[in-house]
């Protein structure tokens, strides 16, 4: 097997808490080939977790190994170009950098040097709250399968909350995309910090009701789905973003088997959190309106609007949605440089069935629908350092500011395939 290692990982000293080791695990970038079939037949007989699947021929896949399946992956990929993306992948978590101590009580931009336990997380959303009360209100969408609430915070302008259409944001559905919870939260902090101050932002809160949810899955670090059981099945885990009901049960764009990392469920929305957002969001709908919907996730650096679930089939909006994700794209780029790409999910990257955005275009029927995917493209993948956190947080907030501004009203149908 020719192996290509990636510059080498930052080997600054960290301390991260982890309650599973991933010492000796490796994760490896292998070219696709084909139409994917190959690296699928072979990962379906392994003990591996995908981060990036093998969708088509030109793209990588991502495969985090653990040291179990180190001998048998080498075997069934021998003569195959394979490149190292992390040789001790609990080296690379420890590397991430040390969590930064958050003194409750005070939140300010330092928040965003570090990545943070989970009870920081929600102690930093009060804090805000109590901070900027004319603005702000912690809320939840309902709780996770631990019991754990979704929470998030309601940001609303002068004339007070709960009378304009809203913004829903939301971010680590996948529990191990942690930069997709610390750029919802960059974005909270802009929005608070500079409301009265900015002439911008201050119509945009004015304008909306924004509700933002950093962290909707609560599982481990290295984890994708939620943590839960299925009958017959020693698997565990539902993948939140192939669960929600509708066009749930397509084929070719999810797994019915427990153990694959695109499991959709036994049943459509038979995840809690599924329930919890799905019922959030048509209450939303139902009381001002839903003019924007995005969900964060990592990696890829894509912004991407319906469908998943077919790569025929096209919102009547289709246009104007293309139009819309390549200014955001365009303003990306103007801060540091980053590349992103955009188009339909299915198209862009892969089928993908039982979405949020598909749902929320042709169900909740909100104005605009949007899925991202976040830095990076790979060299880190979902082991970003600290010292991105800021500048994804920036590039992103210059994206959705550039859809704030440029939206308008449309009526959306979906086109016959």
């Amino acid at each position: 097997m020719k192996l290509l290692a990636f510059l080498p990982f930052a080997a600054a000293a960290a301390t991260v808490p982890q309650s599973v080791s991933y010492d000796g695990h490796k994760v490896f970038r292998v070219p696709v080939t084909d139409d994917g079939s190959f690296l699928r037949s072979v990962l379906d007989k392994l003990d591996v977790s995908i981060w990036q699947p093998p969708s088509k021929k030109g793209a990588f896949a991502d495969i985090h190994v653990p040291p179990h399946s180190l001998a048998p992956f080498e075997q069934a990929l021998q003569g195959h170009e394979v490149i190292t993306m992390h040789q001790d992948l609990g080296e690379s978590i420890r590397n991430e950098g040390t969590y930064q101590v958050y003194a409750p009580g005070a939140p300010n931009s330092t928040w965003f040097n570090s990545y943070h336990a989970y009870s920081d997380h929600l102690q930093w959303l009060n804090d805000l709250a109590s901070q900027y009360s004319k603005n702000a209100k912690v809320i939840t969408s309902g709780n996770t399968l631990q019991g754990n609430p979704i929470t998030g915070l309601h940001l609303f302008g002068s004339s007070g909350g709960g009378k304009k259409p809203a913004v829903v944001l939301h971010g680590t559905v996948h529990a191990r995309e942690w930069i997709a919870s610390m750029v919802v939260e960059y974005f909270i902090n802009e929005l608070l910090t500079k409301y009265g101050t900015d002439n911008t932002i201050t119509s945009f809160v004015d304008k909306y009701d924004f509700y933002l949810f950093p962290i909707v899955n609560t599982s481990n670090r290295m984890w994708r789905k939620n943590r839960q059981t299925t009958s017959g099945s020693s698997c565990l885990g539902h993948d939140i973003n192939r669960n929600w009901p509708y066009k749930w049960d397509v084929r070719g764009g999810s797994s019915d088997n427990p153990c694959a990392e695109d499991f959709r469920g036994r049943s459509a929305g038979d995840a809690p959190e599924t329930k919890s957002l799905s019922g959030f969001l048509q209450k939303v709908k139902n009381a001002q309106g839903l003019k924007l919907y995005i969900d964060y996730h990592s990696y890829s650096q894509i912004i991407m609007t319906p469908y998943g679930y077919s790569c025929s089939a096209l919102p009547v909006n289709h246009g104007e949605l293309q139009s819309l994700a390549k200014g955001a794209v365009d303003a990306i780029y103007r801060i540091h440089g980053t590349k992103y790409r955009y188009g339909p999910i299915c198209s862009t990257i892969y089928p993908a069935t039982g979405s949020s955005v598909d749902y929320v275009a042709d169900v909740v029927n909100a104005d605009y629908t949007f899925t991202a995917e976040l830095r990076d493209t790979g060299r880190y993948g979902f082991v970003l350092p600290p010292d991105q956190i800021r500048p994804s947080g920036e590039e992103a907030f210059a994206g959705i500011v550039y859809l704030l501004a440029n939206m308008k009203l449309s009526i959306k149908m979906c086109l016959s395939e």
